[in-house]
């Protein structure tokens, strides 16, 4: 336990205001009024449907941007920026994790050791998923808590970082558990800050931003997020959905068990419904089996499947479980009794059967064969028992204890490498409440060279699009409509990839093949399309109160070879179970040397073919006397793809953050 300073801190407001709020909202309309004017003349008047294997899939990919701007601008409808937040009430019971697999012991400990220096009152915990000795020794040494998994976890699913810190919260009892990655330095103040918030009983999840310190100037891996730990965030929580980022978050003990609960009990009802529905498929089988034509076979089968519409019945009914499925297993049990019976009695009257052709080998003075009575034998057809012991071993794979997993109640989700989005999406469904408070209280570090930065970026993208696969927004109905819209726009941003490829391909294939997508006028096409894209760009630099997006802006377009492989193995693994694995991104700095070009191949290809394409634009300019305005508008747009991509030259040679060179600058 620390002790709590009287040092208070400095008070915070990002309160938004009402004139900046309605200017915003003016500009929505505007964005959403000149886009569908747009959209509308674009599907309906403009396109080339004798090119359509282009014109069809850029009006598509413009339809797809156009969606992802109509939720921006209802995310920055309601942006909610909070006054200084209520002290924090004394005597809460707080949990700090450390949350660490194979992060150098040092830099583990120097985030714990602040941890530790937190002001208010609390106990700091280091969760070593990698079970490391010199951790454990340098942590009570510190007088630190340390927590690894035990051997009910062996030879189970292990479930990453989610499972890592499942276990520490069965270990514990904090009311409150604040999270840490184990490069995110807290500052002293940062329960101070944040405690005040749950005032509230039905908010369960405080987030503060994630801001990192060994950024150079320029930010050439786009680390910093200035637009999502700010306008985005604060205009998800004006609807009551800014989630839960993995770290730098605190939440509720009982929000984070009652989805735990929840949780287990829905997916036993999954597993028992399931295992009827399996057992239901086993008998109908065995009642189509020629076996089945004995009475005493056909009555125990019916018996058994009288015995399974009951139970799905009374599941309907909401019938306690544990009986529901006792009563099943001794009707079951019943029922093979009476066939076992059945088949002795079949038995006796083979062995019978065995015995007169011994018996009449024996007179004839022939060798009885035995495999020839044996192949005689099998030819008949045996009574369905088997069906019915199919139907146990179902019924076996029910049970409240999860004996597939290494604890039944699982707080935090499982169901994506990426376990924050998906458990907070679950608390928002139950009801609780979640707040976005803007004011930097942790360090972190991040990635120092590209391939770090794109293991990171795929993992986060992997796990959102499980989480849209296994449990889409859309149709949870516990959220309200607006908190489910703000979930799906965060995964509907990776898609993105798609229509970055349209975008791409378009003025090459125009400049190369001479066709347009677009059938129009230019000034048609320009006196709708430059007005929305005017208002566009003024309501992201509205939103952003002078932050600059557009490193992010340019990231969103230059990594989608990640996008599209962050879809396809997300989709892979959900349908198909094919694994995902799971990388920790590295926290030191890499050994490597010279620039990782390899990295980004497809977009050097990209690159190289929108160079060309430019020069063949320019020769059938001059040369063939091409259409000069479609041709200027494609090399234009070369151009500006150029530049997005160019951000990948600095990324592929950037060799980690040099504090002495920054301080110098």
């Amino acid at each position: 336990m620390t002790d709590r300073s009287n040092d208070a801190a400095p008070e915070v407001d990002t309160r938004i205001s009402v004139v900046r709020l309605r200017v915003m909202r003016t500009v929505v309309v505007l964005t959403l009024v000149l886009g569908l004017n747009y959209i509308f003349w674009r599907w309906g008047f403009s396109l080339n449907w004798d090119a359509w294997w282009i014109a069809v899939p850029l009006i598509v990919a413009e339809t797809y941007s156009f969606i992802d701007v109509c939720l921006f601008g209802m995310m920055m409808w309601r942006a909610r920026g909070r006054p200084a937040p209520p002290p924090a009430p004394a005597g809460l019971t707080v949990d700090v994790f450390i949350a660490t697999y194979n992060e150098p012991v040092d830099l583990v400990m120097r985030t714990a050791t602040a941890a530790a220096r937190i002001r208010y009152p609390h106990r700091t915990w280091i969760l070593d998923d990698g079970s490391r000795q010199e951790m454990r020794e340098r942590a009570e040494a510190a007088g630190i808590g340390y927590i690894s998994r035990g051997a009910e976890w062996i030879d189970r699913p292990r479930h990453a970082k989610a499972g890592n810190i499942n276990n520490a919260l069965q270990a514990t009892d904090g009311e409150f558990i604040l999270i840490l990655d184990a490069d995110m330095v807290p500052r002293p103040q940062i329960l101070d800050r944040t405690l005040g918030y749950f005032d509230d009983p039905k908010v369960a999840l405080v987030q503060t931003p994630q801001i990192f310190s060994n950024v150079a100037t320029g930010d050439p891996l786009g680390s910093q997020a200035p637009l999502f730990y700010g306008p985005i965030q604060q205009g998800k929580d004006g609807w009551n959905a800014a989630f839960f980022c993995g770290s730098n978050a605190i939440l509720r003990r009982d929000a984070l068990m009652q989805v735990g609960l929840v949780g287990y009990v829905r997916e036993l009802d999954r597993s028992v419904a399931g295992a009827l529905r399996a057992a239901g498929r086993v008998i109908r089988k065995a009642r189509a089996h020629p076996a089945a034509a004995d009475p005493a076979v056909a009555s125990a089968l019916e018996h058994v499947n009288q015995a399974v519409d009951e139970a799905q019945e009374r599941l309907r009914e909401r019938a306690p479980l544990a009986e529901v499925t006792y009563d099943l297993h001794r009707r079951v049990d019943e029922a093979t009794r009476s066939i076992v019976a059945s088949d002795v009695a079949g038995i006796e009257s083979d062995l019978r059967e065995i015995e007169a052709l011994a018996g009449s080998s024996a007179a004839n003075r022939s060798p009885f064969d035995v495999q020839e009575a044996v192949s005689a034998l099998a030819t008949r057809e045996l009574s369905p028992l088997n069906a019915l012991e199919a139907v146990q071993a179902v019924l076996r794979t029910i049970g409240v204890e999860r004996s597939g997993e290494a604890q039944p109640v699982m707080p935090l989700a499982t169901i994506s490498v990426t376990e924050d989005m998906a458990t907070s999406m679950r608390m928002h469904g139950m009801g609780w409440k979640s707040v976005y408070h803007h004011e930097l209280l942790a360090d972190g570090l991040a990635p120092e060279d590209l391939g770090t930065m794109l293991t990171q970026r795929l993992r986060w993208a992997q796990g959102t699009m499980q989480v849209f696969l296994r449990e889409n927004p859309l149709v949870q109905w516990g959220m309200s409509l607006p908190q489910r819209l703000m979930y799906f726009s965060t995964m509907w941003s990776y898609l993105s990839g798609y229509a970055a490829v349209v975008y791409f391909a378009a003025p090459i294939v125009f400049l190369v093949l001479g066709i347009l997508p677009v059938h129009a006028y230019a000034f048609e096409f320009f006196v709708r399309f430059i007005p929305f894209m005017i208002v566009n760009q003024l309501l992201f630099l509205i939103a952003a109160r002078g932050a600059s997006t557009w490193r992010g802006q340019q990231y969103s377009l230059a990594l989608f070879p990640v996008w599209l492989k962050a879809c396809s193995t997300a989709f892979t693994n959900v349908v198909l179970r094919i694994p995902l694995g799971f990388a920790v991104t590295p926290k030191t700095r890499p050994t490597t040397s010279g620039p990782q070009w390899h990295l980004i191949k497809p977009q050097l290809t990209v690159m190289t073919l929108l160079v060309l394409a430019m020069a063949v634009g320019v020769y059938r300019l001059i040369v063939d006397g091409a259409e000069p305005v479609g041709t200027g508008v494609n090399i234009a747009w070369a151009v500006y793809d150029l530049i997005v991509l160019s951000v990948l030259f600095r990324a592929a040679t950037y060799r980690g953050y040099d504090r002495a060179e920054e301080e110098g600058r």
